[in-house]
């Protein structure tokens, strides 16, 4: 008897996560159709659009930098090894700190 209580709850769960499944795509599928109006360049989609990015991709004037944020350059695995090494051996050890204090 139990067993028939479990296979008839999981069967409403399964039909309820298809549902929302089958919900939800017809959802995406509407919304992707949809012709979004291109956006004003006016003084106040301006601002909101300043406001609503991050303040490290401002200037200071706080306009948009319009530059790669991030460069990165390829470098030999030996060559970011000694990076790293002398990163570590320049950091102070837990050990050095405690001769510090005491």
């Amino acid at each position: 008897m139990l067993h028939l209580l479990y296979v008839v709850a999981f069967t409403i769960l399964a039909l309820l996560a298809v549902s929302n499944l089958i919900r939800s795509l017809m959802t995406l599928g509407m919304e992707s159709q949809r012709a979004y109006a291109p956006p004003s360049q006016s003084y106040r989609s301006s601002r909101l659009q300043s406001a609503a990015s991050h303040p490290e991709l401002l200037d200071h004037s706080g306009n948009l930098i319009n530059e790669p944020y991030l460069v990165m350059r390829s470098i030999s695995v030996d060559d970011a090894r000694e990076q790293l090494d002398a990163l570590y051996n320049a950091s102070p050890s837990p050990a050095d700190q405690s001769q510090e204090d005491a």
